[in-house]
């Protein structure tokens, strides 16, 4: 039926962008199924394992529980949209390397957008703030320990900016 579907317009890493999808349909669905955007991850589709993180309008949100509808308007931002056009990585990413806090990569882009949202609300949080942020994620590869390592180093490289 005709009215099970409706009209989204969503910019996602700057460029606009609209789509008919079913009601249904979640901000992950759309990334994924209409952008192929694949960072964000489906991982749990209940929003607590966080590989799906996304910043919408300055706020991480977990795309898999985000209907569709909800992103109408909104400014989307996707691990995809950071890096430079050049390809230099944002201190972020580049803090995840560095600190061998990739392993599989499944969980890394959730944790990546996290942790930029954080430090573009607040550029030197605590230690006790990155634990925060981090306690949302779900990794089954690292132990935390290189992520953490990681969250520490990006806060460094993003001061340097």
């Amino acid at each position: 039926m005709a009215d099970e579907y409706i009209t989204v317009t969503i910019t996602v890493n700057g460029e606009p962008y609209a789509f008919t999808v079913h009601q249904k349909a979640s901000l992950l669905d759309v990334l994924r199924d209409q952008l192929d955007l694949t960072g964000a991850k489906f991982g749990c589709g209940y929003g607590k394992c966080g590989a799906c993180t996304v910043i919408m309008d300055s706020q991480p949100v977990k795309a898999c529980i985000v209907p569709a509808s909800k992103a109408d308007g909104k400014s989307v931002r996707t691990v995809e949209g950071l890096a430079a056009k050049d390809g230099t990585l944002h201190p972020v990413q580049e803090a995840m390397v560095r600190s061998g806090a990739v392993q599989c990569g499944f969980c890394t882009p959730g944790i990546i957008m996290e942790l930029v949202a954080l430090l573009e609300r607040d550029p030197s949080p605590s230690k006790d703030e990155l634990l925060d942020v981090l306690e949302g994620h779900l990794c089954r590869c690292t132990g935390y320990e290189a992520i953490v390592e990681g969250a520490e180093l990006a806060v460094e490289l993003f001061a340097k900016q």
